[in-house]
């Protein structure tokens, strides 16, 4: 697979010099490759948040390197302005930045500061827009009218709205309801299958992880300690449950059955492999 974005011995301290001086990233070695859907764990504090903050140039390392398709994003300006419309962020809670008077031009926002004539940046929002499932009668309201599932939408639209080939969302899920919830992860799905972008999804939920990513990344304590398929990361049960994180509640639950004596063969973490390890277990498969 091809590296679209790295980091080479990543550091990163806050406050340095001062009593308040913390190391949020140790000595970081991360790949995202061009075209995976890649996830992100770690607890409130691992480093998770300042790691996604530099891979578009938003933190400047301590020391060490963010490589976008090879080149260091921090060695020419222009380069740095150019990776931030190449890898979009959402942050937590991204509706608290909609600012603008109407949703089309809250999405329209990104796709002007790249310079792009009108009829690209409409064709832009339009597109964005239908993608995250906004209807086109929404664009001309303002976005204070609208619920909180669909000032959602219109934030993930504006980043969205760039093409960006990396897209990254820092638990983009928070505090919607399970039907909210679907809803955007699909939206997300769809980006990803439409542009074969990289998505790289920030999330504390483990069965979100596990039905979506193709591969896992654990940070903990400003460092890597393992990365993996969900599988292979999911192996380590307790050195995730140690770090305050556990594994999908499906896991927990296949793990027991195994433990009284059933016959399960492979690891289980989302519903549908569940009902095929029931299936194999009862000579139905």
């Amino acid at each position: 697979m091809e590296a679209i974005i790295q980091t080479k011995q990543l550091s990163h301290v806050y406050s340095a010099g001062t009593p308040f001086e913390r190391a949020a990233l140790n000595a970081v070695d991360f790949t995202a490759y061009r075209g995976e859907y890649l996830g992100i764990i770690g607890h409130t504090g691992s480093g998770k948040s300042t790691l996604i903050q530099h891979l578009n140039g938003l933190l400047k390392p301590t020391s060490g390197q963010v490589l976008y398709e090879g080149t260091d994003i921090w060695s020419d300006p222009k380069l740095t302005r150019q990776t931030r419309f190449n890898v979009g962020l959402v942050f937590q809670y991204p509706e608290y930045q909609l600012f603008e008077e109407t949703v089309y031009k809250d999405i329209a926002f990104g796709p002007g500061n790249m310079g792009l004539d009108e009829q690209e940046i409409d064709r832009r929002v339009r597109q964005a827009a239908a993608f995250v499932g906004l209807k086109d009668e929404l664009l001309d309201k303002s976005p204070f009218e609208l619920s909180g599932g669909q000032k959602r939408r219109v934030a993930i639209a504006g980043v969205i709205a760039m093409e960006p080939k990396v897209l990254i969302l820092d638990e983009p899920t928070a505090g919607l309801d399970p039907v909210g919830v679907e809803s955007v992860l699909e939206n997300i799905r769809d980006y990803h299958n439409a542009h074969n972008a990289t998505i790289i999804l920030v999330s504390h939920s483990m069965e979100e992880v596990a039905r979506n990513v193709d591969r896992l990344v654990v940070v903990n304590d400003s460092v890597i300690p393992f990365h993996g398929t969900p599988e292979e990361v999911f192996r380590h049960g307790q050195e995730l449950e140690d770090m305050g994180l556990g594994v999908p509640q499906m896991t927990r639950v296949f793990n027991r059955l195994r433990a009284m004596g059933a016959k399960i063969d492979g690891g289980v973490y989302t519903i549908e492999q569940a009902k095929h390890a029931i299936l194999k277990a009862k000579g139905v498969l």
